[in-house]
Parts: structure tokens; C-alpha cells; sequence
């Protein structure tokens, strides 16, 4: 098991946005999560990432605790080195590419692996070739973010994160910010992704992707789950009301 989130709370002033949340992502598998705006999905990724830290749960990466609640009910975290090993398990994908604008393509690829995980130079940048020779955009290695379209940036962000090496890959609605056309460029590469046993969880608003590509479907509503399960039992025959309102909305 790659991750197991177990009872998670996280509250905003005083505003509880994740409620007694578990769940578990397995090697190999990918996790669609889906819901209405507001329901706490990009809290929840926030929250496995470190880059929220949560109230109250349990976070566990391979099997060892990256955090806990203590006897008195508060939420502790490893030491921040170890900590910083557990975030080396997670790539993040975010929905505005969140790419350095004066930085080429190459660097925003080898900057971190040179610079966090002590890679070579020529290593890193071999790697980076090779990500962006799968992900179709190569012969952009010089050019600079502003010169991209939208779905190329976004395969741009998609190769940085997997430069790094992860365990798992965290996609927060990686095509909201993207035009039908482009859409389609970067929901072919997650599918690869896929093909290639890539451990993945995607928040997305893009059903028929999530009902094709998913090993399991999560549907959050109010800071909890609702229903989880293989897609095709939550998109065919769901089995909580809320689910099947919040599906009518798209075509099946």
C-alpha cells in the first residue's frame, strides 16, 4: 500500500472542511476522486502532499507513519528531515502548471533533481529528455513556459513531477485551465500513465475519463465520502442518492 489516509479532519476558522476522511491507494492503482466544488477534494490532496497539515488522522506512506493524533487529540508529524523523505513519495500536479516562467523547459525539469535529490547534471537532464520525448514535446526543451500553449505547459508540469521520481502522483483538476482540445492532450498522457501501472490520484471534473481509467472512483460531498468504488458500479449503478444527483448533471 502506497498511501493510507485514516480519519482525517481539517478545519478552516473554525469551518470543518474534511470530516473522519479514510482512505487507501494501493501501487499501481489510480484513484479518481470526484465532487461539487467546496467538497474538500483539493483539501484532501493538500493534505496527503503535506503542503496542508491536518487536524486530526492519521497520514502513512509505505506502510510508516508520516503523521498521528496524540493522546490529546492534536495531529504530530514526523521530524521535519523524515518529513522531508515522505515528500519525496509525492509528485503534485497542479491546475494552473505552476511552472517557473524564467526557466526553460529543460530547467524546470532538472532544477529540483540537481538541486533537492543531488542528482548529476547530465543525468538529470538525460532524464528530462526522455520525459519530455513521452510526453511529446521534445524540441520544446529550450523554449520558456510563456511560449507554450496551455496543454503543453501542462505536460511540461506533468514530466516535471515525474522527474522526481515518485511513489505517487497527486493531479488537482489537471485540465480545468484547458480548452476541450488541449484537455484531450493531457488526459492522453495520464491515460499512458495509467497503462504504465503509474500509482496515481486525480481530482477531476472529467467523468467519462475518470469511469475509464479508474481502479476506483471517490465521491466527496461536505468534507466526507459519499460512495467509493469500481467506477463502473459508482457511475452505473451508485448507491447513495447524493451520488446519483451530482451524476444526473453529466452525460452518462
Amino acid at each position: 500500500m502506497v498511501l493510507e489516509m485514516k480519519n482525517i479532519r481539517k478545519q478552516f476558522d473554525g469551518l470543518e472542511v474534511l470530516k473522519d476522511i479514510s482512505f487507501h491507494v494501493d501501487s499501481g492503482e489510480v484513484v479518481s476522486i470526484i465532487g461539487p466544488s467546496g467538497s474538500g477534494k483539493s483539501t484532501l490532496l493538500r493534505c496527503a502532499t503535506f503542503l496542508e497539515t491536518i487536524d486530526g488522522g492519521e497520514i502513512l506512506y509505505m506502510g510508516e507513519h508520516a503523521a498521528h493524533t496524540d493522546a490529546s487529540g492534536k495531529a504530530v508529524y514526523v521530524h521535519p528531515k523524515q518529513l522531508h523523505r515522505f515528500r519525496s513519495y509525492c509528485g503534485l500536479v497542479f491546475q494552473q502548471f505552476n511552472l517557473f516562467p524564467h526557466y526553460n523547459v529543460l530547467k524546470n525539469l532538472t532544477d529540483a533533481p540537481i538541486h533537492v535529490q543531488h542528482r548529476s547534471r547530465e543525468e538529470a537532464e538525460e532524464t528530462a529528455m526522455e520525459l519530455l520525448r513521452k510526453m511529446g514535446i521534445a524540441d520544446k526543451a529550450n523554449a520558456y513556459p510563456y511560449q507554450l500553449s496551455g496543454g503543453q505547459q501542462q505536460r511540461v508540469a506533468i514530466a516535471r513531477a515525474l522527474a522526481m521520481r515518485p511513489e505517487i502522483l497527486y493531479f488537482d483538476e489537471p485540465t480545468s485551465a484547458l480548452d476541450p482540445e488541449l484537455t484531450g492532450e493531457v488526459l492522453k498522457v495520464i491515460r499512458q500513465l495509467a497503462e504504465e501501472k503509474m500509482t496515481m490520484v486525480v481530482v477531476t471534473h472529467e467523468m467519462p475519463f475518470a469511469r475509464a481509467v479508474s481502479n476506483r472512483v471517490i465521491f466527496m460531498d461536505g468534507g466526507v465520502i459519499v460512495e467509493q468504488g469500481h467506477p463502473e458500479a459508482v457511475f452505473g449503478d451508485p448507491e447513495q442518492e447524493r451520488t446519483r444527483q451530482f451524476l444526473s448533471n453529466y452525460q452518462r
